[in-house]
């Protein structure tokens, strides 16, 4: 009988998998008393078909409405993220432009807002956040 391959039913493997998961058998014990060869075959049954399978899905229970507005939460998400990003480019830009600025007058803009600097930058800098 060697060489053949033994299959068994998906009703003898739950049946198999539920008296070790219950207590009634350890997985020996069902090895001997069911006449099953391979040393990993139960092991691979109770992996496949035990209890402890269940615990790494994660079973979601949701209206079909529920689904578009998470959907449009996701997308106000980035949309927001979007936003953000521009507004840290804007800012950093216009803390550049005054770092310039104090350099080419030799000012301290923070200090002195604006006081020695010419008409037109000063109004610059008062659009400043």
């Amino acid at each position: 009988m060697s060489g053949q391959t033994i299959r068994y039913s998906s009703a003898f493997r739950l049946k198999v998998v539920s008296e070790i998961e219950s207590g009634k058998f350890t997985i020996g014990e069902a090895r001997k008393i069911y006449d099953i060869k391979g040393g990993a075959t139960i092991q691979h049954w109770i992996n496949k078909l035990g209890k402890t399978q269940l615990l790494n899905k994660v079973v979601r229970i949701q209206m079909k409405d529920e689904k578009d507005k998470i959907k449009e939460q996701k997308n106000q998400i980035k949309a927001l993220e979007r936003t953000l990003s521009k507004v840290q480019v804007d800012n950093l830009c216009w803390q550049s432009l005054v770092e310039v600025i104090d350099e080419k007058y030799g000012i301290d803009s923070k200090k002195n807002f604006g006081s020695k600097l010419p008409p037109e930058l000063q109004q610059v800098l008062k659009k400043l956040p």
